[in-house]
């Protein structure tokens, strides 16, 4: 691979083929049961393909592609079990790994960026062996002058030009989608998106982030940021982090080290815009491990949202307010806020019930999140039974609140993913501005 598929034709040729490819494999499938095999058998087969297809494409695009499987990871809790599975360790290899690109390409941008003598000058040992692939970049473990272990992030060639594409046609595709939601007004929310993830492409402004999150929690007993050691506009290099992924927690871990990395993980994501003024907006898990000292390690400040004034204390109202019942201030606060708008009629009591659903685990002192709750939510907004269903249809999303939002939901993926138990209330009343717990009545 000499750099990411550019091209818009040849990038969407290849997304193309991910249907085409499900199509074809249906179509044979098909075939394979009129000629007697059992459909459980073809079945099977046909999900571990499609899966391995969605791995190969999306790892191979990187760019804005390959974020849509890095989401696609996070919220596989959400699919139902039956067919999840061929899915799940497919998706999650694109939490830490991908199609990695090869020495002479990582060593022409690295000549390019620290000088022709790279290797002598900046090092005393690289490795030439990724450590991670993710989606715009890829880490090498290696050793700075001084004696330090550091990672080395360095972005691939071309990753500009494929990730505004990608976000060119996802925005074709979401105005056509606007349409069938009446209450959503896309264009401001797309706007944004474009704005924060081409932030993502400037290094120098992610070891910024990183900067000020290692100055707000250096020695912190729960939570490690590694320190910048050198940036510049496609390389950052951080001091090294070791620990077990949280992916790893996932998919092994027992129930103590469960509860314990899921209260660490709500705490962190809550405590950043307190502490740091700032948002950590990529939050899946292979952006964060377990210290050998039992901290929560955080990787990767690409996507950061600024929030110099901590989140906005409408949450925390707003949440107060619908854990009290309290269904005609919340339609209130909901139109006041923007989540409504002024032309769209909703029943009080029946925004309540929708919204229940969500916050649920609110409602508990200590709650287990898991697959089966977040199955359930999923499978409440898709019945078109439900008195409420058309509820969600009124709905709009503030710009600002778009990455709040993105993480907020890809958080609580990752906490059905995590298993454990903890207090999220609490974890709320300590953060989150305006969230009164003593309004709410007793949990259970």
């Amino acid at each position: 691979m000499s750099e990411l598929p550019r091209r818009t034709a040849k990038r969407t040729a290849k997304l193309v083929s991910l249907p085409l490819g499900m199509a074809g494999r249906g179509a044979i499938g098909l075939g394979k049961r009129v000629g007697g095999q059992p459909a459980e058998l073809v079945a099977a087969q046909f999900q571990a393909r499609t899966a391995e297809q969605l791995f190969s494409v999306l790892g191979e695009l990187k760019g804005g592609a390959m974020k849509v499987g890095q989401a696609l990871s996070v919220m596989e809790a959400a699919m139902p079990e039956e067919w999840a599975g061929p899915y799940r360790a497919t998706l999650t290899k694109l939490q830490e790994a991908a199609p990695p690109l090869p020495p002479e390409q990582v060593h022409a941008v690295l000549a390019r960026e620290l000088g022709p003598r790279w290797r002598t000058a900046k090092f005393s040992d690289f490795d030439d062996i990724p450590a991670a692939a993710a989606s715009i970049g890829q880490v090498h473990k290696a050793t700075w002058r001084d004696g330090r272990t550091v990672a080395v992030k360095i972005q691939y060639p071309g990753a500009r030009e494929a990730l505004l594409s990608d976000l060119r046609q996802l925005s074709r595709v979401a105005r056509l989608a606007a349409g069938w939601i009446p209450g959503l007004d896309i264009k401001p929310v797309m706007a944004e998106l474009q704005a924060r993830m081409s932030e993502e492409l400037d290094y120098l402004l992610e070891a910024e982030h990183q900067r000020a999150f290692a100055d707000a929690f250096r020695d912190d007993p729960d939570f490690a940021i590694p320190e910048v050691v050198f940036a510049t506009s496609s390389v950052v290099v951080s001091e090294w982090l070791p620990g077990v992924p949280l992916a790893r927690i996932i998919a092994e871990a027992d129930q103590p080290t469960r509860n314990a990395a899921a209260q660490l993980y709500l705490e962190f994501l809550l405590a950043g815009p307190v502490r740091s003024g700032q948002l950590h907006a990529d939050p899946h898990p292979g952006n964060f491990r377990i210290t050998p000292d039992g901290r929560l390690g955080v990787l990767d400040f690409g996507a950061v949202n600024r929030l110099p004034n901590g989140l906005p204390p409408e949450m925390g109202q707003l949440l107060t307010l619908a854990l009290a019942g309290d269904a005609d201030g919340l339609l209130a606060g909901l139109r006041s806020a923007g989540f409504i708008k002024d032309s769209i009629e909703v029943d009080p009591q029946d925004l309540l019930n929708y919204l229940s659903m969500f916050i649920e685990p609110l409602t508990y002192a200590h709650y287990r999140f898991d697959r089966a709750w977040l199955r359930s939510v999923t499978a409440r907004i898709n019945d078109i039974r439900r008195p409420d269903w058309v509820v969600g249809m009124k709905l709009n999303l503030p710009p600002d609140y778009l990455l709040i939002h993105r993480v907020w939901l890809g958080g609580i993926g990752v906490l059905c993913q995590i298993g454990g138990e903890l207090a999220p209330r609490d974890a709320l009343a300590r953060y989150l501005p305006g969230f009164d717990i003593d309004a709410i009545p007793p949990g259970r």
